[in-house]
């Protein structure tokens, strides 16, 4: 019998290894899997590359696992954002390397990577600074810029519901990146707000289908706008 469901967050975090690319979902709050960040750092890899929208603000969650010393490079489209203390203490001492990603490429490097695609071409960026160094050839008259699929060896997922065959709903703005990352994710690690019943999930709200999941773990918390938890 397939089941994904883990009885723990430590369950859920097994085998993360030191040097792990790491996909962490988000669009800075919204959709971001706060409790798998959490687990993270409690698990205690290190030297990872993190792969995010943004750099974390505050002190708490991706930014607590910069502070910690467990981050070697993050690619993300917005390092710089309010309250991103963190990223900027340890970039000006020289202890976070940056690449910079524009948000669509970011995604679709992910995308590509899920759908077996090795790279693809882009008019984003051309002519910059992020162009350089990388091959460039011209479509319609137009210079594009041959990006590389991002895969991640572990992808860490906010869902809204889950099944115990993996398959997931994303609730608004948390679905974001969440999908994209999901596929691109060797090991992909999801917190989902509620457990359903297998075939509760009509095949039609399926937006992530459970062969990309692989480990999903129930994170309860107050419903979102007010509504009425019915799980």
């Amino acid at each position: 019998m397939i089941d994904k469901i883990v009885r723990d967050m430590a369950a859920a975090m097994e085998g993360v290894r030191d040097g792990s690319t790491v996909l962490v979902g988000g669009f800075g709050a919204a959709g971001q899997p706060d409790d798998l960040i959490d687990g993270l750092i409690e698990q205690g890899a290190k030297d990872l590359t993190i792969v995010a929208n943004n750099a974390g603000t505050g002190r708490t969650g991706l930014a607590r696992l910069m502070e910690l010393g467990r981050v070697r490079k993050i690619i993300c489209s917005f390092p710089r954002s309010a309250g991103s203390v963190v990223f900027e203490e340890l970039y000006k001492a020289g202890r976070l390397e940056l690449e910079i990603v524009p948000q669509g490429t970011l995604a679709e490097r992910m995308r590509a990577a899920g759908a077996g695609v090795p790279a693809f071409y882009t008019p984003t960026a051309a002519g910059t600074k992020l162009a350089q160094g990388k091959e460039v050839r011209e479509f319609g008259g137009r210079p594009h810029v041959m990006e590389l699929a991002l895969p991640g060896d572990v992808a860490l997922v906010e869902a809204w519901e889950a099944d115990r065959w993996g398959n997931l709903t994303y609730r608004r703005s948390g679905r974001n990146f969440n999908p994209v990352m999901a596929m691109a994710g060797k090991l992909t690690i999801v917190q989902a707000q509620r457990i359903v019943d297998l075939g509760a999930i009509d095949g039609e709200r399926v937006v992530t289908p459970g062969i990309f999941v692989d480990r999903v773990v129930n994170v309860k918390r107050a419903a979102p706008w007010g509504e009425a938890d019915a799980a």
